[in-house]
């Protein structure tokens, strides 16, 4: 089929919606679809065969989007329907495939357009503007829930990433046809095997400490003063531990290392700042513990599914974002504050067998349910649907 692809995201940039449409383009690439992608300004080409970047217009002045709900984002949303107007009057498609806020406009382009229209839901925009603490206006979050009520009820078809999701789309909209896709990709499938040119130990001097690493973004939901609360507790007992937090920006990693310091365990952190995706295998190869102290939202995120295919041992906050994957038998739980995170952590440092089952068990579900064939195997269906079972 061909595809236009609508992303309201800088794209690409190594962060959880971007990396997400980045496997949806690579797979539908593998199944013969073409696709435009419409998008920011803002981001890195990745060649796709088959795909064909369509920016929005070049806004120097905007040089930075961040996560979540933004005012900036609405004013770019604009140009992206724009750019998708010109691309639809100009070119026929099968498919509009909508990535978050830019299902609110696709809907009407679709009908307009006499095209099918796959709604794929990243989360529920109306409980972002809260979780992102963006705004309590009521006002606004009922327009959100009229806008997302409208965009389900009118998509032909729609993705939902996690079971939480899934659950909630079954619940308000029983008779949508819907596919559970979990973000469960690996990034080599897109940017290949690198070579071993890094050795992460030596690089940050820590080739006999026992390392424990949070890889994502340092966004506030990510529970990161937890890690750096409970660390405190943890090193106390266990002088030859070393934290390794790989992501985030210049002004977070200030932040956190200042409340790092503030709690005297600076010394015992290594902040990375971003890395390529294609090195964040590396670096949880290099890693004893691996951790996600998350304590808000409801998606799954992305380095879960990494952290299964692992082979290193997972701790966890006993949150529904975490607990929709992970349970007892593949992973630490811990209740998310300081001291029960830092006893999930020294339960992995002192129980070799506990370590062992669980790493175990996580290889075994991924392999099972979460590996990159199901994600293929849906992503056909779903296209099939659209496609009235021709494809």
């Amino acid at each position: 089929m061909k595809v236009l692809m609508i992303a309201p995201q800088p794209f690409f940039q190594p962060r959880g919606t971007p990396i997400s449409v980045l496997h949806r383009l690579n797979t539908l690439s593998r199944l013969g679809h073409k696709i435009d992608l419409v998008t920011y300004h803002l981001g890195e080409n990745i060649p796709i065969q088959n795909v064909t970047y369509r920016r929005m217009v070049n806004l120097p002045f905007v040089k930075k989007i961040k996560i979540g709900p933004s005012t900036t984002k609405i004013f770019l949303d604009i140009f992206l329907l724009l750019k998708s107007l010109k691309l639809l009057i100009t070119n026929r498609y099968d498919v509009i495939h909508s990535h978050e806020e830019a299902g609110f406009f696709a809907t009407w382009l679709a009908k307009i357009f006499g095209t099918r229209h796959l709604y794929d839901m990243h989360s529920s925009l109306p409980q972002q503007l809260t979780n992102f603490k963006y705004s309590k206006f009521k006002p606004l979050i009922k327009m959100f829930e009229l806008l997302e009520r409208n965009t389900i009820t009118n998509a032909n078809a729609v993705i939902t990433i996690c079971p939480e999701l899934f659950n909630y789309v079954n619940e308000k909209f029983p008779s949508k046809k819907q596919m559970l896709i979990e973000n469960v990709a690996d990034n080599s499938v897109i940017f290949g095997e690198e070579k071993k040119s890094l050795n992460i130990r030596d690089k940050y001097n820590v080739k006999h400490k026992t390392l424990v690493l949070y890889s994502g973004t340092l966004e506030p939901y990510q529970g990161i003063d937890l890690l750096i609360k409970s660390s405190k507790i943890v090193l106390q007992k266990n002088k030859d531990v070393v934290f390794m937090v790989v992501g985030g920006h210049a002004d977070q990693i200030d932040q956190y290392k200042k409340m790092a310091e503030d709690y005297g365990v600076l010394d015992s952190y290594i902040f990375t700042g971003q890395v390529k995706p294609y090195e964040v295998k590396d670096y949880l190869e290099a890693a004893d513990i691996l951790v996600t102290p998350r304590i808000e939202g409801n998606n799954t995120p992305l380095k879960i599914y990494e952290y299964l295919r692992s082979g290193r041992p997972i701790v966890a906050t006993n949150h529904i974002t975490h607990t929709q994957v992970l349970d007892t038998n593949v992973s630490v739980l811990t209740e998310p504050n300081a001291k029960a995170f830092a006893s999930g952590i020294s339960r992995i440092l002192n129980d070799d067998e506990l370590k062992r089952a669980i790493i175990e068990n996580a290889l075994k579900l991924s392999e099972d349910k979460y590996s990159y064939q199901a994600y293929i195997n849906k992503t056909e269906s779903i296209y099939s649907v659209l496609g009235n079972g021709k494809y």
